[in-house]
């Protein structure tokens, strides 16, 4: 007669989930909501951060840490950060500020505060001197999200329309292929009046 098979504990079926998501991922206890209770589901998180198997972040905040031969652990990136804090419901997240502009070449600064516009909850946390920062904002703001011209506009609203000379324009027209400039004068309607200009001359030939 069969062994009769035994159900998976929650510790291995969090491990599955993780395993599957991959080195780099991070999440939280509400990632595994579905298999088990909110303690059972803390206490196996819990066991496996002392185990060294996933890597502790903050409160409530973990990672399956990716590995550098030389560096050793990596830091997750700001964007699976934003992405695990913001949940698994359908907000979308677009970057902002600082960061936006240095993505884009119109920067050089790199702050310490990384700021994602959301249309679900507003939060943030602590990661030693980094801090993830979640920015409820409105319809009209994430209208973009996900698009290069989300990050465009939110760029050039950092920068501020005197800051934007023609050596911003030439980096964003090196930078943005045929199809992103098209994207652009697509979502021009979203833009405040002078980041649609600027956007217009990004696009122009």
């Amino acid at each position: 007669m069969a062994a009769k098979k035994q159900p998976q504990s929650i510790d291995m079926k969090t491990l599955s989930r993780i395993y599957g998501r991959g080195r780099g991922c991070v999440f939280t206890p509400n990632d595994f909501s579905d298999l088990g209770s909110q303690d059972a589901v803390h206490q196996a998180l819990s066991r496996h951060a002392r185990a060294g198997t996933i890597r502790k972040l903050a409160r409530g905040l973990y990672d399956y840490p990716r590995q550098h031969p030389k560096l050793g652990l990596i830091p997750p990136s700001d964007e699976n950060i934003a992405k695990a804090l913001n949940g698994r419901h359908s907000t979308r997240i677009q970057l902002s500020g600082a960061h936006a502009a240095n993505m884009l070449g119109l920067s050089t600064q790199v702050p310490m505060r990384t700021v994602f516009l959301t249309d679900g909850d507003s939060r943030k946390v602590q990661l030693g001197p980094r801090q993830i920062v979640l920015k409820k904002t409105t319809p009209r703001q994430m209208a973009t999200a996900g698009r290069v011209s989300g990050l465009v506009i939110q760029a050039l609203r950092w920068l501020g329309a005197t800051n934007v000379d023609d050596k911003a324009i030439a980096t964003l027209k090196r930078r943005l292929g045929p199809d992103e400039k098209k994207q652009l004068l697509a979502d021009i309607r979203y833009a405040p009046d002078w980041v649609a200009q600027v956007m217009r001359r990004v696009a122009a030939p």
